[in-house]
């Protein structure tokens, strides 16, 4: 119980890092990725706070995990109970239980709160794992959205030119170490006839190898998060090139009355001429433009523009800057009150 409080507390510092990293950086915008493409520009912190949400769940198995597992088994016996009229009631009020098990068959064989414990910490290293997976992918020559600080990072042993992300290589690997732990358990609880028997002593260790890697995996991940510098200009510079407005001019065609079927089929054959005439959306000519629908107007220019698209967002859960600033405040407030 003190294992999983603590825990909620570590996952906990980990968003609260997050949200002052977003807030610090909000509305740098960056490319959004899908099929790791480029797909559409977002903002920072829209981007950061998708990984508080993922970790608010954590958060929130755990709560589950706690309730569910907080009944005291004292007094079960080895398996049908005791003789000697112990009140269990007592007992598990003394020892800050909310209550007791009731089958003491079952209380004395249940491995089922490890197994959930497993199961969330799983979870939670994929979590740290594909956020490692992004910042390594960040950080790289080729992106360089991200540099990390030299204290989760390293240089090569033979070259020195090179920087590497070994904290979050590290957290991606572990990520399998924990799943692995999880696997090894269910897989031995399956063939167990009822009661208990002496293969749950197996419990132990990957359980208490969870516990510690997942800790030390947080902590390290909240120094990363909280030491990194965010490469503003470079992001921004990168939403220049791969089209991230096409979607966007073809919403300005239905703006227009035109069906998304057809504004869809128009603008990838504007796609296919801007590429061919090396061009982005932003240098095509009017002219061009009504070449491919008499609906374009002047007016199509403001409404491809990277803000505008960003701005045009503009509902719940989304990238556009008010509701990002919308979303930061409740998580201030969450993480405030818990």
């Amino acid at each position: 119980k003190k294992m999983i409080q603590r825990q909620m507390v570590e996952i906990k510092d980990l968003c609260c890092a997050m949200i002052v990293c977003a807030e610090r950086y909000e509305t740098a915008i960056l490319p959004g990725y899908t099929h790791l493409q480029k797909a559409q520009p977002i903002v920072w912190g829209h981007y950061v706070l998708s990984w508080v949400e993922m970790l608010k769940r954590d958060v929130s198995r755990l709560e589950n995990l706690l309730t569910r597992m907080n009944k005291s088994p004292l007094g079960s016996g080895a398996l049908a109970g005791n003789s000697h009229g112990i009140d269990r009631l007592w007992l598990a009020e003394q020892l800050g239980f909310d209550g007791v098990t009731h089958n003491s068959l079952d209380a004395t064989s249940d491995r089922d709160h490890i197994v959930e414990y497993l199961s969330v910490a799983a979870l939670v290293m994929i979590h740290l794992s594909r956020l490692s997976e992004d910042l390594i992918i960040y950080a790289s020559q080729e992106f360089n959205y991200v540099s990390l600080s030299d204290q989760v990072s390293t240089g090569s042993s033979l070259m020195p030119q090179k920087k590497n992300p070994d904290a979050l290589e590290l957290i991606r690997g572990k990520a399998g170490r924990i799943m692995g732990h999880q696997i090894s358990l269910q897989t031995v609880l399956k063939g167990l006839p009822s009661c208990y028997n002496k293969d749950m002593q197996e419990d132990k260790e990957g359980l208490f190898d969870a516990e510690s890697t997942l800790s030390g995996s947080l902590r390290v991940m909240t120094t990363v998060i909280s030491t990194m510098k965010i490469n503003v200009d470079i992001m921004k510079e990168a939403c220049q090139s791969g089209f991230l407005n096409a979607t966007d001019l073809a919403d300005y065609l239905v703006s227009k009355g035109i069906s998304f079927r057809e504004s869809h089929h128009i603008v990838g054959e504007i796609v296919v001429y801007a590429v061919k005439n090396h061009l982005s959306l932003e240098e095509i000519e009017l002219d061009v433009y009504q070449d491919f629908s008499a609906a374009i107007s002047e007016d199509v220019y403001q409404s491809i523009r990277i803000e505008t698209t960003i701005q045009n967002k503009d509902v719940i859960g989304s990238t556009a800057p008010v509701r990002v600033r919308e979303a930061l405040e409740v998580e201030k407030a969450y993480f405030t009150k818990t």
